[in-house]
């Protein structure tokens, strides 16, 4: 796929693919030119339909140590409206991740700090080393966790964002499974057969069931029972039953055999 510099987007023949954050010599520290080409990558999954999910990884010993320190140096010096357009690359790729299509999943190792957490929020589900740490650091350095903060919330819940927006303490892969940042924990040496054992059980689902079950959650997730949910729930299933992957599905557990999704995608 795309050649890039601070990133790599490798497709796998499955039907996936992984996005690897890719300055393992800085521990993956988030820099301008690395945000813009995860937009650009982020683009490149969106427009492919043959793929099912996305995996987001970091190359070397740790997800991402959260903001180049050379990028900070330079940002001190900018003014407001350079700094205004900083934050909305980093919202851009933010937003971008979070309203992607299709399922993503972020393994997270060794460090996860500051922005990393955002990444990891923005996912739809995370899996990570039982050994990994997460920081909301930010105020460590008097700033403020601000473009990442409603998907943290979302994530992990408003009172538990604020500890550890507030505190910038550290936690381990454990924790961040008891606040639902990550779904499982594994020790470290285990988390490739792990991500292995996940790609599976995805690989077994039907792709476009996946995106539109992503987009009814998405749509319920207000937790309002209004009328109007209610009729986009009804025509959600309706529409998904007639659909030539809801058709197969069907017919397939029927006559008690595995679907074959690859033929019947829309």
């Amino acid at each position: 796929m795309t050649d890039f510099t601070t990133v790599q987007l490798e497709q796998d023949p499955r039907g996936f693919a992984t996005l690897w954050l890719n300055r393992a010599e800085k521990n993956n520290a988030f820099n301008a030119e690395m945000i813009r080409e995860l937009i650009l990558a982020l683009d490149a999954v969106a427009a492919d339909s043959s793929l099912r999910f996305l995996l987001l990884r970091g190359r070397g010993k740790h997800f991402s140590a959260g903001a180049d320190l050379a990028w900070m140096q330079q940002a001190a010096g900018l003014d407001y409206n350079a700094n205004l357009s900083d934050a909305r690359e980093l919202a851009e790729l933010m937003y971008n991740l979070h309203g992607l299509k299709i399922p993503t999943l972020a393994v997270v190792q060794g460090a996860a700090f500051g922005g990393a957490v955002g990444l990891a929020s923005c996912c739809d589900m995370a899996i990570g080393a039982e050994d990994a740490l997460f920081s909301l650091s930010e105020v460590r350095i008097g700033l403020a966790p601000a473009v990442i903060s409603p998907f943290v919330v979302q994530a992990i819940g408003e009172r538990a964002a604020k500890r550890y927006a507030l505190t910038a303490e550290r936690f381990d892969g454990k924790r961040a499974r008891e606040l639902g940042l990550l779904a499982e924990c594994f020790p470290a040496d285990e988390l490739d057969a792990q991500v292995e054992a996940w790609v599976a059980n995805l690989l077994q689902n039907s792709p476009q069931a996946m995106r539109a079950s992503k987009d009814l959650l998405r749509e319920v997730g207000s937790g309002v029972l209004s009328p109007a949910l209610r009729r986009y729930t009804e025509s959600a299933i309706a529409r998904i039953r007639v659909s030539a992957e809801g058709q197969e599905g069907l017919r397939a557990f029927l006559d008690k055999r595995k679907p074959s999704w690859q033929e019947h995608q829309a």
